[in-house]
């Protein structure tokens, strides 16, 4: 049972760390530099992927990236010739490397030819009644490696809740899309996924935190575990519960406050 005392604790501190000053030092940064609603799904998807690391690394390393496809990714992505595609054998963050760089622009420049948002790729695999994102996740993996050519060493990258991944990512670019409020962090920009349907990042920052308030107790940190942080935040605002990560992560990534956790 989760006390009031901790909800109020932590509504105050996703009050605290849904900011607009959350944005500059954050991967989210990186969408929030375009407007056309392509280039945010781009850019969001990308920067959420390449998330691990440092967070200045991962900001420059996406900056990087698209002022390569000349700061316009969706434009760059439909439209480019092949010569335009010899600017980005160079470009590399940790393992994700040229091939993984090329399969990308393949799989958006395919998808974009037939879609208009990136979010009916995760709307396929939602099911009637489903409560949170596992059948999308799922099937989203197998359409993002469903083209002919699909490198293996790719597959990596793109985590689903098949392999008992934690999918924590494609967990924050979701948050991203689909939670919406009067802050400005989140965009909000996906209509068709309910943000009750959403399932909690579940970084190390996060995990850490969560553990100390027992909102988890699986020793491992997997997709159900993920699923278990949810559903007890879901007692705490079960239309939002995402809205959480801004606590859990502020509290567990910002030098200060870490002992506030521990009168719980």
């Amino acid at each position: 049972m989760i006390s009031n005392k901790l909800k109020d604790f932590l509504d105050a501190k996703v009050e605290q760390f849904n900011q607009p000053n959350f944005i500059e030092n954050d991967p989210i940064v990186i969408p929030h530099q375009f407007s056309k609603k392509e280039d945010i799904e781009i850019t969001g998807f990308w920067a959420s992927i390449l998330a691990w690391g440092q967070r200045i690394t991962i900001i420059n390393k996406c900056n990087e990236l698209f002022g390569l496809m000349d700061n316009a990714p969706h434009d760059f992505i439909i439209n480019h010739k092949e010569s335009d595609l010899k600017r980005l054998l160079n470009f590399k963050h940790r393992t994700f490397n040229t091939t993984d760089t090329l399969y990308f622009i393949e799989f958006f420049k395919d998808f974009y030819s037939q879609h208009n948002s990136l979010e009916q790729a995760f709307l396929a695999g939602i099911k009637p009644g489903d409560t949170d994102m596992s059948n999308s996740l799922i099937q989203f993996h197998h359409s993002f490696f469903a083209l002919p050519d699909a490198p293996e060493r790719t597959r990596k990258h793109i985590a689903t809740p098949a392999r008992k991944s934690a999918c924590k990512r494609l967990n924050m670019y979701l948050r991203w899309m689909v939670r919406q409020d009067d802050k400005g962090v989140d965009f909000g920009i996906w209509k068709n996924i309910s943000p009750s349907q959403l399932v909690c990042p579940c970084d190390v920052h996060v995990d850490r935190i969560a553990r100390k308030l027992g909102l988890i107790t699986r020793k491992q940190t997997d997709w159900q575990t993920a699923i278990e942080l949810t559903e007890n935040l879901k007692t705490l605002d079960p239309h939002d519960p995402v809205k959480y990560d801004f606590a859990l992560f502020g509290l567990g990534v910002i030098e200060g406050f870490e002992h506030e956790v521990m009168s719980f």
